[in-house]
C-alpha cells in the first residue's frame, strides 16, 4: 500500500534529499514557505510558514503515514549577548511550530496502521558547546516533547529524534562557507568530517518507513562520534 508523507519544510537541504530518497510510489505533501527546489518533484506544495501559519485538514490527505518537522534554527552566540527574544525566537520556531503542526494532524496519524513521526535535535544538548545556549535549550524541550509523545502515542504512532552535529546544508552555510571553516569543522570530529544531507536523510527514511517498526522514542546520535569519542 502506498504511503503518504507530509514535510513541513523540504525545498532545500535534508528536506529535500528525503524527498528523493522516499520510495517512489509514495504521496509526498511539502508545506513550506517557498516551491523553490520543488519543481523537478513530483509533491504537493502548501504554502506555509511554520511560525506563523496553521495547518489546514481541507489541504491535507484523511490519512498520513510520516511526519518531518525540519524547520530549524543555529543561533550560535556568547550567552552574555543573548536577549530573551533569542530563546523565545528559538522556542517557538523549533518547539512550538512543531506542537501546532503536530496537534492539527494527529487525527491523521492515528488514522495510519502505523505512522512515524521524525524531529531533529542537536548534539548540543547532550554534550555541552560553546555558544549553543539558545539552540541547545529549544532542542533539549524538543527531546522532551519527544519522548513524551512517543510514551503518549504507542503503539499507534512511532516518534524518534536525530540529534546531528554540523551538517552541510544551506541553514548552516555561514559556518562552512569556505574550505577553512569546513576543514577546521571536519577536524573536530572523530571521523574527520562534517555531516551530509544524505547522512542525516539517510538516516530519517529509515525511521520513516517499516525497518524501523520498533524503535519509537530514541534520541539518535549522527555526529561523527563527537558526543561520545574523545580522541585528541
Amino acid at each position: 500500500m502506498n504511503k503518504t508523507f507530509l514535510l513541513i519544510g523540504g525545498s532545500y537541504g535534508i528536506g529535500n534529499k528525503i524527498i528523493d530518497l522516499l520510495p517512489k510510489e509514495s504521496e509526498i505533501i511539502v508545506a513550506s514557505r517557498t516551491k523553490e527546489g520543488l519543481h523537478n518533484k513530483k509533491v504537493k506544495h502548501i504554502t506555509f510558514n511554520a511560525t506563523e501559519d496553521t495547518l489546514s485538514l481541507e489541504e491535507l490527505p484523511p490519512k498520513i503515514d510520516g511526519f518531518v518537522y525540519c524547520p530549524g534554527s543555529i543561533n550560535l552566540r556568547p550567552f552574555k549577548g543573548l536577549k530573551s527574544e533569542a530563546f523565545l525566537n528559538d522556542f517557538e520556531l523549533n518547539v512550538l511550530g512543531a506542537v501546532k503542526c503536530l496537534q492539527i494532524i494527529q487525527p491523521l496519524l492515528a488514522a495510519s496502521e502505523q505512522a512515524s513521526v521524525v524531529l531533529f535535535s542537536t548534539v548540543a544538548v547532550q554534550t555541552g558547546i560553546p555558544f549553543h545556549a539558545s539552540v541547545a535549550a529549544s532542542k533539549g524541550a524538543l527531546e522532551g516533547l519527544g519522548r513524551s509523545l512517543a510514551a503518549e502515542w504507542a503503539p499507534k504512532i512511532r516518534v524518534n529524534l536525530i540529534a546531528s552535529s554540523i551538517t552541510d546544508t544551506p541553514l548552516a552555510n555561514r559556518f562552512l562557507n569556505n574550505e577553512i571553516k569546513k576543514e577546521k569543522s571536519s577536524l573536530r570530529h572523530p571521523l574527520k568530517r562534517i555531516g551530509s544531507v544524505n547522512d542525516v536523510a539517510e538516516l530519517a527514511v529509515f525511521l520513516l518507513t517499516e525497518k524501523s517498526s520498533w524503535m519509537t522514542g530514541q534520541v539518535i546520535g549522527l555526529d561523527g562520534g563527537i558526543s561520545t569519542l574523545n580522541i585528541n
